[in-house]
């Protein structure tokens, strides 16, 4: 599995025809390499490393930036606010769980516009702080004073890693920092730094458990539209695109009813006692088909739990669950 990067009403019609006669005019694919036996595929996490081209340098200035600006527009947070299974989740586990948060110091790590501090003041909690890299501090901190909390909620603009604490412990980190395919571009690694540099050793975290999901789908319809479209564009053969689409993760809604195989959990963090290096992953695992069916894509989903609330509270974005903008990751077989 490799981690990815709109949603689509995807009809469930009768796959198309995909076999046709070969045409004797094109030259003759060339010769596969035999397969490997099964114990071949052991393969290390280095070598897969190997296959893969270098990913932009994490450390350059401009590409942090660029990343976190991208969240000081408004139409980011829009989008999140109004995600029900997300903020809900979160209000539910926090409002939830008042015995815990009374009284405490409470860090939010990405606080954005500072919903998860404003639920934590709420619920009765002695002082929140909000830890936020872009612009968008400053308008949480006027919804904070807007809302009656000035004197609780204390927003410090940087990253996680350089900032100073005005504590030196806190008994809850809360964070909103899963991303599309659970860890890609995702804050889990400040999430982590937070964790071991200032949670006390019988604090929180919320959430504190997540998994990611892996099952098998049909999908030749939408396959076609979003690969077959490269074969004939404007009148062109524009087909060598296809190989780089094939390789493109793909954020989208799947119908529930396109899955094919059992799902099966490939990665499963206790955030309590994980390790960054737990992030980089390779995992074997196998499918059990449901039905007779053609396997075109893999989709990929998470879920992660706050074990800690009173109930406790799990925030899926499975298929067939009530929608989230982190929707499904789709990863389309080139076979």
């Amino acid at each position: 599995l490799a981690s990815p990067c709109a949603a689509h009403p995807r009809a469930r019609a009768m796959p198309k025809q995909r076999w046709v006669p070969k045409d004797p005019s094109k030259p003759p694919k060339p010769e596969r390499e035999p397969k490997r036996a099964k114990e071949d595929w052991r393969a290390s996490l280095e070598e897969f490393r190997n296959d893969w081209p270098p990913l932009p340098d994490e450390a350059s200035t401009s590409n942090k930036d660029y990343y976190f600006n991208s969240y000081a527009h408004f139409g980011i947070h829009e989008d999140m606010l109004k995600d029900q299974v997300r903020t809900g989740s979160y209000m539910k586990a926090i409002l939830g769980s008042k015995h815990l948060f009374a009284g405490k110091t409470v860090l939010d790590v990405g606080s954005g516009t500072g919903i998860l501090c404003l639920f934590a003041a709420k619920a009765g909690a002695k002082r929140c702080i909000g830890i936020e890299c872009s612009d968008i501090a400053d308008y949480a901190t006027e919804i904070a004073e807007k809302n009656g909390y000035s004197e609780v909620i204390t927003y410090i603009r940087g990253k996680v890693e350089e900032v100073q604490l005005p504590v030196a412990e806190v008994d809850i980190i809360i964070s909103e920092w899963m991303g599309y395919f659970l860890i890609y571009e995702s804050m889990l690694d400040s999430v982590l730094f937070a964790r071991d540099k200032w949670l006390r050793r019988d604090g929180h975290l919320f959430p504190d458990h997540a998994r990611l999901h892996v099952a098998a789908a049909e999908d030749a319809d939408y396959k076609e539209e979003k690969v077959g479209f490269w074969s004939h564009v404007w009148g062109f053969d524009f087909s060598p695109m296809e190989k780089m689409v094939i390789q493109e993760p793909l954020s989208d809604i799947v119908d529930e009813a396109a899955i094919v195989t059992a799902s099966k959990c490939v990665l499963e963090l206790d955030l309590r006692t994980c390790r960054r290096e737990d992030l980089d992953f390779l995992v074997p695992y196998s499918l059990h088909v449901q039905r007779k069916d053609f396997l075109y894509a893999l989709v990929v989903w998470f879920d992660v739990s706050f074990r800690a609330a009173s109930p406790p509270v799990v925030l899926t974005t499975a298929p067939g669950k009530p929608a989230t903008h982190w929707k499904q990751t789709v990863l389309y077989l080139d076979e």
